[in-house]
């Protein structure tokens, strides 16, 4: 049986699709606000997720953008009333696979489902994320790396933030959103542990860590990446 996520705060509107999907032999898990579904997104393997925009505590977009951190893989559709062209745009850039604006007929939104679902159960393979800069290189399917020392595995957290920040090149990234991305919304480190992280970027990735090329700090801000191209 398909599993779905479902994310959304209106009862009525949650309920329905819920019933909906059930009734076409899906199993559906439902969140009613963003904290809830990245709780469910961290424990949980979901075939597809379909994701409300406005949500209480934390909205959509944080919430894929910080799923897509450690998952790039499941499907991922948005169901919103947010249906200008920037608000599509901003919810394909944090790494959606679909956007549905409301009011909506149910049986395109199955119809879309099930297409995200055939096209990646179809791929063969799915591609190491990789990523290389200058003479470094990135996994981020299995967090190894190769850098001034040869090859080596980062951590979980080292790779999330890494990911943020490489997939926001020459955008500066506050520390409060890292924390928030990274970290989640229940309990920060302090802003120090992110610096010591791009203190260990530094010296992994950068030729000179002392004059770095790819790591830069924004003073009073926070951070951002160049890969030097």
């Amino acid at each position: 049986m398909l599993r779905i996520l479902l994310v959304e705060d209106e009862e009525n509107i949650r309920e329905t699709v819920k019933l909906n999907f059930e009734m076409e032999d899906y199993e559906v898990v439902t969140a009613a606000d963003g904290r809830t579904a990245l709780k469910h997104a961290a424990e949980q393997h979901f075939d597809v997720m379909v994701v409300d925009v406005m949500l209480p505590e934390v909205n959509g977009f944080q919430v894929v953008e910080q799923i897509r951190l450690s998952d790039r893989e499941t499907p991922i559709i948005f169901l919103t009333a947010k249906d200008q062209a920037q608000d599509r745009i901003e919810g394909l850039k944090k790494g959606a696979d679909d956007y549905l604006t409301k009011p909506f007929v149910f049986e395109e939104l199955h119809l879309r489902v099930r297409r995200l679902i055939e096209r990646t159960s179809k791929s063969p393979l799915v591609k190491p994320d990789l990523f290389e800069f200058g003479n470094n290189k990135v996994n981020f399917a299995t967090y190894e790396a190769t850098g001034n020392q040869g090859d080596f595995t980062l951590t979980k957290k080292e790779a999330m933030l890494l990911k943020l920040l490489t997939d926001r090149e020459g955008e500066v990234v506050s520390r409060q959103q890292i924390l928030q991305s990274v970290w989640g919304y229940d309990v920060y480190p302090s802003t120090r542990t992110i610096d010591n992280f791009i203190l260990s970027f530094r010296k992994y990735f950068e030729a000179e860590p002392k004059s770095p090329k790819h790591f830069l700090s924004v003073r009073g801000v926070g951070y951002k990446f160049s890969s030097g191209k």
